[in-house]
């Protein structure tokens, strides 16, 4: 049997085995966009309003998903967010503010495990933790919040084994820094679209 037989005889192999397949491991890269990010205000000597804000921007994320059912599965996952805390002077002025998520979510696919293409909808909980300027990750000084998420997405195979994920959510979360800023308002929304590459096992 030469190499393109082997070759063949296995993607056939893992192509028998892959609707079998209930475990998925992903990266996923993209954008994450703040709204209703105004963590408080405070006014200059001339009587302007300034706005304290949390914005993100470039979104790390890795998931692990188990789909213990046709229809149905369950991820876990954690994202690192770049941030920054932003005060609006002209120009604004700004420092770096991370933010590092670790997420549930239960999953609900339009299709069954083993198809081509999934979509699916999704929600769940996560925490959000906030890294005051001048921190890190490693100082202890990290301010950490709870919330709910909810989106929809889309999975699609590559190879027997490979596959590409879209990834659209909103993440609702209580505001940082209440200590400082009473008058905030609202829940600080950071809206996820990411696209990643996954493995099936």
């Amino acid at each position: 049997m030469n190499r393109g037989s082997i070759a063949g005889v296995l993607w056939l192999a893992a192509a028998v085995l892959a609707p079998a397949q209930v475990g998925e491991l992903s990266i996923s890269a993209g954008r994450a966009a703040s709204r209703n990010n105004v963590l408080g205000t405070a006014r200059d000597l001339t009587g302007a309003l300034l706005e304290y804000k949390s914005e993100t921007n470039f979104r790390l994320g890795f998931r692990f998903t188990f789909n213990n059912y046709e229809f149905f599965g369950h991820e876990i996952g954690y994202a690192y967010n770049r941030g920054k805390f932003k005060l609006t002077t002209t120009p604004p002025s700004e420092v770096g503010m991370p933010v590092h998520q670790g997420m549930y979510n239960f999953l609900a696919y339009a299709t069954r495990e083993g198809s081509a293409f999934r979509p699916f909808i999704t929600g769940g909980g996560h925490f959000a933790t906030f890294y005051p300027p001048g921190t890190g990750v490693f100082s202890g000084n990290g301010v950490t919040k709870f919330g709910i998420n909810y989106g929809a997405g889309l999975k699609f195979r590559i190879s027997p084994i490979m596959m590409m994920r879209l990834d659209l959510r909103d993440y609702v979360t209580a505001k940082p820094f209440g200590d400082f800023f009473p008058d905030q308002k609202g829940m600080l929304h950071m809206l996820e679209v990411s696209l990643g590459l996954g493995i099936g096992f």
